[in-house]
């Protein structure tokens, strides 16, 4: 169902009833994955550091979006009546009843079983509304024009890959078709897993933000991509204690592909290469890290005390000497 907002009381006496609390333009996503039954929210705002404020998501629990004339306290309290039991219908609900200015709020909530629930007020600011869908929801407010939240649900529903890939789609989607009014500057997306395990930090997937930018979801989807690169070289250093060198090589060459600037990532190939005995394969990367950057000459013999390389003088000399071959 697409709703659009009433035209607001005057925005003046709307702050001065409700300051000192931010009033966000924003639009967001909050979403479950049906695959997977991970929770998400993805938001961009025209406000400093919409990150700590919109977004609220809890393993096992739900998704929460809060924005307009925010009030923050429908993240939190919004979590923990799902954690206890209450649906995301019910705790949306139960919150916009005990809050005397909800005609300015816009929220929208998913819950672990894929409920949605999603209310945007009469007196948010225009254009604004919202889209409910299967295990998802879309909303906007301050908005150039009243597609932005319909694109953005298209999007959603259109395209392919994992949660965050959709989620950076539907806003990619949303500020392509107006977005805010006023512009871009910052930007967030949170993904948890949607079961709750004992390895909390493993639980919470994803946590990224762009505080202040003037293109703060490609900055987004860049730091999305540098993500997807570390992860792979987590897997690949996995895959190395678990003795599968050939699965290694192939989750650091994904790294390296994903992050082709990034010389951390193929310093650490490299030495991984140079400790499992393929010292020809890790003198090119060795060499192309040098010619970058000569700090990382430096780091070499540090690890020896680590046991990330073997105790053996010449054989570091040698990784050292590979500097002064190194183009520059």
């Amino acid at each position: 169902m697409i709703r659009r907002s009433m035209i607001p009381v005057a925005l003046a006496v709307a702050l001065a009833v409700l300051a000192p609390i931010p009033a966000l333009a924003t639009f967001s996503i909050v979403a479950r994955d049906s695959a997977t039954g991970d929770l998400g929210v993805a938001v961009q705002s025209h406000y400093f550091s919409v990150g700590p404020i919109v977004p609220w998501a809890e393993p096992g629990v739900g998704a929460v979006a809060t924005q307009s004339l925010v009030e923050v306290a429908y993240g939190p309290r919004g979590l923990e009546m799902m954690r206890n039991g209450r649906s995301a219908t019910q705790t949306l609900e139960s919150l916009l009843h005990d809050d005397q200015y909800r005609e300015v709020r816009q929220v929208a909530m998913v819950d672990a079983h894929g409920n949605v629930a999603v209310h945007t007020g009469a007196k948010c600011i225009p254009d604004a509304g919202d889209h409910a869908g299967g295990q998802y929801s879309v909303q906007a407010n301050l908005m150039a024009n009243e597609r932005v939240w319909p694109a953005m649900a298209k999007a959603y529903e259109s395209s392919n890959g994992d949660l965050a890939e959709r989620l950076l789609a539907a806003l990619e989607a949303g500020q392509k078709a107006g977005g805010d009014i006023r512009g871009q500057q910052s930007a967030a997306i949170v993904i948890v897993k949607g079961k709750r395990s004992n390895k909390p930090w493993a639980d919470r997937v994803m946590d990224l933000r762009v505080e202040d930018n003037r293109a703060p979801i490609a900055e987004l989807k860049r730091l999305v991509g540098l993500w997807r690169a570390y992860r792979k070289c987590d897997e690949g250093d996995a895959f190395v204690t678990e003795g599968k060198v050939e699965d290694a090589m192939k989750s650091y060459a994904e790294a390296a592909r994903l992050a082709p600037g990034n010389n951390e990532l193929l310093f650490w190939q490299a030495a991984t290469l140079w400790k499992l005995g393929r010292r020809d394969e890790a003198t090119p990367i060795f060499r192309k890290v040098f010619a970058r950057e000569r700090r990382w000459v430096d780091l070499v013999p540090r690890l020896v005390p680590a046991e990330l390389l073997d105790d053996d003088p010449a054989a570091i000399k040698k990784i050292q000497a590979l500097a002064g071959r190194a183009k520059r």
